[in-house]
């Protein structure tokens, strides 16, 4: 089968892969959709953590599974999505149902070789039914699913100001949930295309260009109050660290965003705020749940994210370009 290798940061190398042996408990998948997720650009950079070369990218996936043993409710021709953290079910993470920070976790494209090929094996607990979305649309599902779980994480709650640093696809995915979720939503980000795709393409009503007097304007905007709750979506260290000074006092800081560095605020804004810091990992089965029912009622469209596709066979030279701000992307998908 066709694969694509990510060999060394910057060079992709297509090759030829044994097709996966089925073994009971498992299905295999030919995938159709491959959405590129921020993971995917850090690892062709180099700046992605967890991360060893060689490696074959994808795990934002879609495909029908074309042989399967022994997973009850799954069948041939069934069109699935794919959780891709496979985690030890053992360890205190597991235990305790949050399988998405499993001590030994391997996610799908970042630990082990990933969804950039024709065929996949994959354990049955990890398929989630299609549930009639299309391929495009269940290849965003995982996306979605981690801002989801983000926002869940911060119990947000009708009325409250919620800001959300970084307008990329899990930062406008952010926005989107804490919005279902009743929130009154801001957004910064530094490109002043993607803030307007939150505005018009997603209704967020305060959106505001990262500078200098961002503190004054949120202030304005939150009469005074500051919002409650802040989301970093950027995995930029500098805005992690200044995000705290966006904050109400009793708010809730929630980092979904991932850099290599060291966190550091000013302990006393901290400490003064009583601040509750988390960060938000990857994503659980209940998410992905939350995520296919609000696209099936319509408070979600995966599809108005996608601006552009890709052929399997030109990623190789296209992908570079998918880092240049110049080509506004927000969600590129592969097809298989």
């Amino acid at each position: 089968m066709k694969t694509l290798i990510c060999t060394t940061p910057g060079n992709f190398e297509y090759g030829l892969g044994a097709m996966p042996e089925l073994v009971p408990g498992h299905a295999i998948i030919k995938i159709q959709k491959i959405g590129i997720c921020g993971t995917d650009l850090h690892a062709f950079e180099g700046t992605q953590p967890y991360f060893n070369y060689p490696r074959i990218l994808g795990h934002e996936l879609a495909g029908a599974i074309v042989s399967v043993d022994d997973v009850p409710g799954f069948n041939i021709g069934d069109i699935v999505t794919v959780i891709p953290y496979e985690n030890c079910g053992t360890c205190i993470a597991c235990r305790a149902g949050k399988p998405n920070c499993c001590e030994k976790i391997a996610v799908l494209g970042v630990h082990k070789d990933g969804g950039m090929v024709e065929y996949l094996l994959v354990p049955g607990r990890l398929l989630v039914h299609g549930e009639g979305l299309t391929p495009e649309q269940l290849a965003l599902v995982e996306p979605l699913a981690v801002s989801a779980h983000g926002i869940r994480r911060a119990n947000v709650q009708n009325g409250e100001f919620v800001l959300v640093m970084g307008a990329g696809p899990i930062g406008l995915a952010a926005m989107e949930f804490a919005r279902i979720a009743g929130a009154q939503v801001i957004a910064i980000d530094m490109q002043e295309k993607r803030l307007q795709f939150a505005k018009t393409a997603l209704g967020v009503p305060h959106v505001l260009h990262a500078g200098a007097d961002i503190v004054a304007q949120v202030k304005e905007i939150t009469g005074g109050d500051m919002p409650t709750v802040v989301v970093d979506a950027t995995g930029n260290q500098k805005a992690i660290n200044n995000g705290i000074h966006y904050l109400a006092h009793g708010g809730r800081y929630v980092l979904i965003g991932l850099q290599k560095d060291l966190l550091m605020f000013s302990h006393p804004e901290f400490h003064k705020r009583e601040t509750t810091l988390m960060s938000s990992r990857n994503a659980t089965r209940a998410d992905f749940e939350q995520v296919i029912r609000c696209i099936k009622e319509g408070q979600v469209r995966p599809e108005t994210y996608i601006t552009h596709r890709i052929k399997f066979g030109d990623v190789k030279t296209v992908f570079g370009s998918l880092l240049d701000p110049e080509r506004e992307v927000i969600k590129a998908i592969v097809d298989m």
